[in-house]
């Protein structure tokens, strides 16, 4: 409940926004640049086709630029939603104020743009949107960055942007802090703009490379926050699928059977052979017939690489949840329930082995790929704008729903990946889903040499890390 005093403020910033509707496209006219690169930007976090409500829509562009299979947006200026109805009549929108949400309808993404410094009340205000989100309902925030300040009221009193009252800025650790207030969890959080104006070859320098520097970042206009609903969880009971890509491993494949525990629902064992020369088709079928009382399937590539054989996997998986387990049996099989606890239980949607947190066995890691390992953790942590400790981990868990999008996504991305690995992480990202990693002892082979080629496989990853620029932060 709201006192006099919000209730008279409320009122004052209505007059205020009713009184800016009609001048409202004339300054997102000479702001083109600045809404330009965040209608960019949101298309490139928000898939088409999802249903999408924006907090303080304004005139609706941003949400009609989403291209939501519902759209709602509102306000609380009566002015600004009869223009947003007439220049987008295909959206829906309403005028009433936030504070008494009551919409009986869930949505899959809900926009806050450049509106977190007008709300009297953001936690109040977060905490209602509660109400109209599921657990996979992300939540994607826009906000100035609180060192701009001097530069913005500058630029409102010299006529270069929208005059707008007072309002405000709140930093990150004070978005964070809100969202946790209100029982939400940050998934990933990225900066941009250094010029905000169009200037040739100066704003492209300083937008699409400069803006991501580590340290110079902290200096960009507009600041974007993905956040998830968090709550307590119960899990479910999940069928699996555990897709094992194997080349040569004839000695691992039955003690990767007796190996994998029982957990959760019905699991399903697919292997996925690559051209083995060794016999490792013909042992698999072997252990089909011994252990009749387990679910295990042989698929036979048709193409080339662990990418391929991943791909081929998932395509014939029946199970609600995707596990990768590599045939070397480096990363224990027994660990395998973790996984799927932390999945599960909605700690996180896509799970990630992490190698390098516990001792590794003596010949488990070259010292090479160790350094290399670290290098790209460093780089697609940058790149991901989540935390990922270890990328080259085998051991990949996601739902079986979630890798559907990615591969209806995949075109984004291209089929550059002859991993498998990367083809996953650029597609949770680019979906938004939240990462977490399962650490794990890594472990000697027993049987059979590993198909690591570490230089021409080194320069493949430098070359996909260059990709993932351009495909994740210069866009």
């Amino acid at each position: 409940m709201t006192g006099y005093r919000d209730e008279t403020k409320k009122t004052a910033i209505r007059q205020r926004f009713d009184r800016l509707a009609e001048d409202r496209e004339y300054w997102q006219q000479k702001g083109s640049y600045y809404y330009q690169d965040q209608q960019r930007y949101y298309r490139f976090l928000i898939p088409d086709g999802l249903r999408v409500l924006e907090i303080g829509c304004g005139l609706g562009d941003l949400l009609a630029a989403v291209k939501p299979s519902r759209g709602l947006g509102i306000d609380f200026s009566e002015a600004m939603i009869k223009a947003a109805s007439r220049r987008h009549p295909s959206l829906q929108f309403r005028a009433f104020d936030v504070d008494a949400l009551d919409l009986h309808e869930t949505f899959d993404v809900i926009i806050l743009a450049d509106v977190m410094g007008h709300f009297l009340d953001v936690e109040s205000v977060l905490k209602r949107l509660r109400s109209v989100c599921t657990s996979k309902t992300r939540i994607v925030i826009s906000y100035y960055n609180f060192l701009w300040e001097p530069a913005v009221r500058f630029a409102e009193a010299c006529g270069w942007k929208m005059p707008q009252q007072e309002q405000s800025w709140l930093s990150p650790r004070d978005i964070d802090n809100l969202l946790h207030l209100a029982d939400f969890e940050v998934v990933k959080v990225e900066q941009r703009l250094l010029m905000p104006k169009y200037i040739p070859v100066v704003s492209a320098i300083l937008n699409r490379f400069l803006a991501f520097v580590p340290g110079l970042n902290r200096l960009c206009l507009s600041h974007y926050v993905v956040a998830r609903m968090r709550g307590p969880r119960q899990a479910d009971k999940y069928s699996t699928t555990i897709v094992i890509p194997c080349r040569n491993e004839r000695g691992n494949i039955e003690p990767a059977i007796r190996r994998i525990p029982a957990f959760g629902g019905p699991q399903e064992i697919l292997f996925v052979d690559g051209h083995s020369t060794d016999g490792t088709p013909a042992e698999i079928t072997r252990v089909i017939d011994q252990f009749p009382d387990k679910n295990i399937r042989l698929l036979i590539q048709d193409g080339k690489g662990k990418g391929d054989a991943v791909r081929k996997g998932f395509a014939q998986a029946t199970g609600d949840i995707l596990m990768i387990l590599d045939a070397d049996l480096t990363m224990p099989p027994e660990d395998l329930p973790k996984f799927y606890d932390a999945i599960a239980s909605e700690k996180g949607e896509f799970i990630n082995g992490c190698r390098l947190v516990y001792p590794m066995e003596g010949e488990a890691m070259r010292f090479l790929n160790l350094l290399g390992n670290k290098f790209f953790s460093m780089a697609f942590s940058w790149l991901l704008n989540q935390r990922i400790k270890d990328t080259l981990c085998g051991t990949k868990v996601l739902f079986r729903t979630d890798y559907e999008r990615i591969a209806d996504n995949r075109a984004y991305f291209g089929d550059f990946d002859p991993f498998g690995d990367f083809d996953l992480l650029f597609g949770a990202s680019k979906l938004n889903l939240k990462m977490i990693e399962v650490p794990i002892r890594y472990q000697d082979r027993t049987y059979g040499t590993t198909n690591i080629r570490r230089f021409a496989h080194g320069w493949l990853l430098l070359k996909m890390t260059i990709y993932g620029f351009f495909r994740l932060k210069a866009v």
